[in-house]
């Protein structure tokens, strides 16, 4: 039952958006980010909205609850929120709404959090504020509520401030806090972008619940069509700041009308496709600009489809079928006849073989971070003394020409072990050898040599890229400082490498801001790669980028790949990335690879228990793909004090199957078992037991 002060008529949607445009006022006259959007969202309902960045998503969003800014405002249309028009409302009408009828909840948690105020008091507020609750009953609510999100040890989360808890638990706490006056009307923006994949999880399923049991309206903002289709009834695609699509989430996935939503669905990897067998096609072009939208059709400059109607005429939205649609040819349009563009062919994936040379060798390795108290007898070096063991006992091959993907939670160790493998940081114990060198330890004691064959992709480019720089010569300066060429080919050469980045040679001299997070991502590439490296180790280069980008991306490193083959190392959260982009896959949980093998064999029975528990977690873009529901209990423990025995014993969902219930797990290390060519499982269950696992995902055939 809602709390809400007004109600919509029975039947009647909870949101109604007409017509809208919202415009912003630059120098010189004004811009529309978002004109002519349409849709309805009744109770019970979520409507997912998805498309590239810049097309508008989070603009919608905001002009609900009125948070354009000094210089947005909404030029036309308008929005009822259960049969009231929330446009030209006075900002403390709106206040009386937000937090209250309708709740947002934002990508980063600590943009709603008070860094300075413990979590109970904020949450108490929200109670206190909107509906005049004594203290004592708004904590025991704010408790209650915070259980609901799944959050251990609510009580005393209560009493923490915001930098005290994990990430996926602040956002868990920005979601009780929404859900606390029960609103109407729930939006989410990108509410799970940064979390892990068992986390994630475990917040989509909280968002059925509510869905479920709180008959909440749902708008979902998210650029990731796996996690759409599993929450979405309806999905909205827009594009340029325009809907161009709207169905069922079934109608969606199985029959896109618009060459748009086709598009997007063509740059995901299905899970389980691989690079030799499949490929991804990343939409041509990019979103224009608001100041600088194509007359006509909005998308045609980038469709396959395109005629000189689409130039002069701009598509209405019109109803096909019961879902709208932006296209004048939709119903002509057959998706199974789309045929790649000239030049789009599979890769010839020759890569290394049984025979090929060990490019880097790992064994034992294993890297501890000093721990120092704050007590003074830690102080004075008398106490004992403490470690993070951010990697431990880590063995691994990696072939020339071949990709290694690393998986697992935050913390797991995936960015410990190939900064240590790069020189970033210095291996604690154990061998590491790269073309039969030693790189145990860090930059200092390096060769110059060595340096040269080992560079790394950041996550994040804007933390790598000198912004006071060009782009040539931030490419130029690994090929100078290298002598990979002579200095007068110099200019040359770095042309080619923009080039093989898919960009021109009139990128030379743009400075960074000047660039899209894509393309700055290809520039970290091409810098990677000016010194004709031996082994790239890629830390996270595509989770940030939208799918279009990020096929794009994928696509330019298979190519590198086979033109140089250059050697990689890949560390990506998306299970379905690194299935296609690997030749082998390696499982890491606190500091220990739990699985490692050929990516085909990761993603089959037999599985390690935590395996299971990952790919039962990843959100599939395909609402007919069926998951088994594995979701871990708590959260992973301190790399300081880790568990005895295996590590993941105190969140292991399989121990049982064990004769003595799962005892030896605490006791005792287990070893790393082979259970076919090259895959080997750390694990005290059987090989024979764990191959009777039904697999995780099961797709139904059409």
């Amino acid at each position: 039952m809602s709390n809400s002060t007004t109600e919509a008529p029975k039947g009647a949607p909870v949101l109604k958006v007409e017509k809208l445009a919202v415009a912003y006022k630059v120098r010189g006259g004004e811009i529309e980010a978002v004109q002519d959007v349409s849709f309805k969202i009744h109770r019970g309902e979520v409507l997912g909205i998805v498309g590239e960045s810049g097309c508008g998503k989070s603009t919608v969003a905001w002009s609900v609850v009125n948070f354009l800014g000094a210089n947005g405002y909404v030029k036309r249309g308008s929005i009822h929120f259960q049969g009231q028009d929330l446009v030209g409302k006075s900002g403390e009408e709106l206040r009386k709404l937000r937090g209250d009828q309708i709740a947002m909840v934002y990508q980063d948690p600590m943009q709603a959090l008070n860094p300075s105020m413990r979590l109970g008091d904020q949450l108490k507020e929200v109670l206190t504020v909107h509906r005049g609750m004594a203290p004592k009953e708004a904590e025991h609510r704010s408790i209650e509520m915070l259980e609901r999100v799944y959050m251990p040890d609510a009580a005393n989360v209560m009493k923490r401030y915001p930098h005290q808890i994990s990430g996926g638990q602040q956002q868990r706490v920005v979601i009780a806090m929404a859900l606390l006056n029960n609103p109407a009307l729930l939006l989410m923006d990108e509410p799970t972008t940064a979390l892990d994949v068992t986390v994630e999880a475990a917040v989509l399923d909280l968002i059925a619940d509510l869905r479920r049991d709180f008959d909440t309206a749902i708008m979902y903002i998210t650029h990731n069509l796996g996690v759409v289709a599993r929450v979405s009834t309806q999905v909205g695609v827009m594009y340029a700041g325009e809907m161009v699509e709207r169905a069922t989430v079934e109608e969606i996935y199985t029959d896109p009308k618009h060459p748009y939503t086709q598009g997007l669905i063509r740059c995901v990897p299905k899970l389980g496709a691989d690079k030799a067998g499949s490929m991804l096609y990343p939409i041509p072009g990019r979103v224009p600009a608001p100041a600088n939208r194509p007359t006509g059709c909005i998308y045609g400059p980038r469709c396959d489809y395109s005629e000189d109607r689409c130039v002069q005429e701009r598509p209405p939205l019109r109803q096909l079928n019961g879902r709208s649609v932006r296209c004048h040819f939709a119903e002509k349009i057959d998706p199974s006849k789309w045929q790649p563009p000239a030049g789009s062919e599979l890769p010839a994936i020759s890569g290394a073989d049984a025979s090929s040379e060990t490019i880097l060798e790992v064994k034992d390795l294993k890297k501890y971070y000093d721990v120092q108290g704050s007590s003074l007898r830690d102080m004075l070096g008398l106490g004992k003394k403490r470690y993070v063991k951010a990697v431990e006992n880590a063995n691994f091959s990696v072939k020339r020409g071949k990709t290694l993907g690393i998986v697992g939670e935050s913390g797991c160790g995936k960015s410990t072990l190939i900064k240590t493998i790069i020189g970033l940081e210095k291996s604690t114990d154990g061998e590491a050898r790269f073309l039969g060198m030693d790189i145990t330890g860090n930059l200092s004691s390096r060769d110059e040599a060595l340096i040269q064959e080992l560079q790394m992709v950041f996550q994040n480019p804007d933390s790598t890229m000198n912004p006071s720089y060009t782009v040539g010569q931030q490419i130029a300066r690994p090929m100078e400082r290298f002598g990979t060429v002579p200095k007068d080919q110099i200019q040359g050469e770095v042309i080619k490498l923009l080039g093989s980045m898919r960009l021109g040679a009139n990128y030379m001299d743009r400075l960074p801001r000047q660039l899209s997070g894509g393309e700055k991502q290809r520039i970290g590439i091409a810098r990677a790669l000016a010194s004709r490296p031996d082994l790239v180790l890629c830390d996270e280069p595509v989770s940030a980028l939208d799918v279009s980008v990020q096929a794009a991306i994928l696509n330019l490193l298979l190519d590198v790949q086979e033109e140089f083959n250059t050697t990689l190392i890949f560390i990506a959260h998306d299970l379905s990335v690194v299935r296609f982009f690997s030749d082998e896959v390696a499982v890491m949980y606190l500091g220990q690879i739990m699985e490692i093998g050929p990516a085909e064999a990761i993603y089959a029975p037999p599985y390690h228990p935590y395996t299971e528990a990952l790919l039962s977690a990843v959100p599939i873009p395909d609402p007919s793909a069926k998951q088994k529901h594995i979701r871990l209990e708590g959260s992973v423990p301190s790399a300081i004090n880790p568990p005895s025995g295996c590590r993941f014993h105190t969140r292991c969902p399989r121990k049982h199957l064990l004769p003595d219930g799962g005892e030896v797990c605490q006791r005792t290390v287990p070893t790393l078992r082979e259970v076919g060519p090259g895959h080997k499982i750390f694990c005290h269950i059987s090989p024979e037991i764990l191959a009777t696992f039904d697999p995780v995902i099961t797709v139904e055939s059409a």
